[in-house]
């Protein structure tokens, strides 16, 4: 950590008891994260112009934490974003934010945003301050875990995915018009969430989340309208260290109809079975084997220390 962000840091612990609940930094600054705020004239927030990544920690680690600020930093170069802190000021932040709040199992987010032009500036993104956020809160499950055992229920949304060339989706965003119209669509049906399609109903992702199909024993994931995720990157080295087919590739909702299973991948609950979609019952309406076989080993690999980076947590006196 530099000289600045120790300054940073130690002007925070006399009120260690606040960050309890989590902990956030913002501009140069820690706080308690139900402190945290930004300015509501920043074109992060007026335009959702901002990106963003999120990383966890389980059982005292962050997992695959360098492999996140990666691809964060290529979401800001996608984007033109250039705050002044290195990827190792980044990393910093985000172990100081949990070491604050305490968390042995936290869901880390972190942001990079877009401000407004300076007085006297013209009023265009390029003469915009950009900023760092991090925050560390306790971990979310996207999917709750009693879900996951019996397995997640989900409609096909009507609402397409909006067109890669439009908005690349390999640089995390909050243009989240389609996938909050998805959710919705999920929940008048009872759902727990939904599958969204690009424009010749070939499946791309859902909110938050990759999705995997299993037929006839290979795995199948969407090479395009998607996130690159982290996790989805993991469940592929899982597939081949456990000699379990599986190909990127286009596949359409044909295909996903007719899967004998079903699994979603995100930093939010790691590898997460599906039961049900649009009402049709996959295998026994319980996760599948294959499904359940990667769940397995991605949690005990993953509390093993795999891709692990350990938290200190003391604090100086």
């Amino acid at each position: 950590m530099n000289a600045i962000l120790a300054s940073a840091f130690a002007e925070a612990l006399p009120r260690a008891a606040d960050f309890r609940g989590g902990a956030a930094y913002i501009d140069g600054r820690f706080m308690p994260l139900a402190e945290a705020a930004i300015p509501i004239t920043d074109w992060a927030y007026r335009r959702s112009d901002v990106t963003y990544d999120v990383t966890s920690v389980w059982k005292g680690a962050f997992f695959r934490l360098d492999d996140h600020i990666e691809r964060f930093r290529r979401s800001m170069n996608g984007l033109r974003l250039s705050p002044p802190q290195s990827d190792g000021e980044i990393r910093d932040i985000a172990i100081a934010c949990v070491r604050l709040a305490q968390l042995q199992d936290a869901y880390v987010g972190m942001d990079c945003l877009r401000g407004r032009p300076q007085p006297g500036k013209p009023s265009h993104p390029a003469y915009a301050r950009n900023y760092i956020a991090v925050f560390a809160r306790p971990f979310v499950w996207l999917i709750p875990p009693e879900v996951q055992a019996r397995g997640a229920h989900l409609v096909v949304a009507q609402v397409p995915r909006i067109p890669d060339d439009s908005v690349d989706p390999r640089i995390k965003n909050f243009h989240w018009g389609d996938l909050t119209r998805a959710l919705f669509e999920a929940h008048d049906q009872g759902a727990d969430g939904a599958v969204l399609l690009d424009h010749g109903g070939f499946v791309t992702e859902g909110p938050g989340y990759n999705v995997f199909a299993v037929r006839r024993g290979t795995v199948i994931v969407s090479d395009h309208g998607s996130l690159e995720g982290i996790t989805r990157r993991t469940v592929m080295e899982l597939c081949a260290q456990l000699g379990i087919a599986c190909e990127a590739r286009p596949y359409s909702v044909d295909e996903l109809r007719v899967a004998d299973e079903i699994f979603l991948s995100t930093t939010a609950g790691g590898i997460m079975p599906v039961a049900r979609l649009d009402g049709r019952i996959l295998g026994n309406d319980r996760p599948g084997p294959i499904s359940s076989r990667l769940r397995l080993a991605f949690w005990a690999k993953r509390e093993s220390g795999w891709y692990g980076t350990k938290v200190d947590y003391r604090l100086p006196e």
